[in-house]
């Protein structure tokens, strides 16, 4: 039986872990942007990109979190984090990001699930799954930003370090975070739809923040992300 969809922490733990993924974000952001030259032939610049690539996951995982209530006790607290994340996320809106997610867990793997393609077809799934989230207004005000910072900041310093690891990063939760858990047949047993990686906690941490142990996520998603290994474990036990 799934248990309810927000949770309330019983302490400010995920605020703290929510600062350390924003701090290192940014952070790599400065370095990539402002600190290092961009050299196409030096193994630093593709290691700077997957790296915030993965920060830039991590982020998202955060706004996730703030979906179900899992960042902080405090609940307009644990929205703002949310918004604020979703907003560094390519200007994502928390509103409708949220709504969307709670519809994937009441109806997951249905035609009432926004974040599923009965095709099964990759591409035609995460397109579908992209443009349930992207809008008008965000290519707007990425567009903006772009052409403000680059009165400042060299072009190709943006879309490398700025705007291909978002990108690439939404391929990321795609693959391991909605298309592997939720692609094909299910068990009649299985309740939420959904499946799990094999368990090795520093390979689900480095592909999606643990949320490749999707299934004990559905089961239980009063967990917040860093957790979810714990999860795994009992259900593998």
């Amino acid at each position: 039986m799934t248990t309810n969809t927000w949770a309330k922490p019983s302490d400010n733990t995920g605020v703290w872990i929510a600062l350390v993924i924003v701090t290192l974000w940014a952070a790599t952001l400065v370095v990539g942007l402002l600190v290092v030259p961009l050299d196409f032939a030096s193994p630093f610049t593709y290691l700077l990109v997957l790296l915030q690539t993965h920060l830039y996951t991590g982020v998202f995982i955060t706004a996730h979190d703030a979906m179900h209530g899992l960042v902080s006790p405090n609940r307009r607290l644990n929205a703002w984090i949310g918004r604020i994340c979703c907003g560094l996320f390519a200007y994502n809106f928390y509103g409708n990001l949220n709504r969307k997610h709670h519809l994937h867990h009441r109806f997951v793997a249905t035609d009432q699930d926004p974040d599923y393609h009965a095709s099964g077809h990759f591409w035609r799934w995460y397109l579908s799954f992209a443009l349930q989230y992207v809008n008008i207004w965000q290519i707007l005000l990425m567009a903006l930003t772009y052409n403000v910072l680059k009165i400042w900041i060299d072009y190709q310093k943006l879309i490398v370090f700025w705007m291909l690891p978002s990108v690439v990063s939404t391929f990321q939760l795609f693959y391991f975070g909605t298309y592997l858990p939720h692609r094909g047949e299910h068990a009649p047993d299985n309740a939420h739809k959904s499946r799990s990686q094999a368990q090795n906690h520093w390979w689900a941490f480095l592909t999606c923040y643990f949320f490749g142990y999707h299934y004990e996520h559905h089961h239980s998603p009063g967990t917040p992300w860093w957790r979810l290994y714990l999860e795994k474990e009992k259900s593998a036990a």
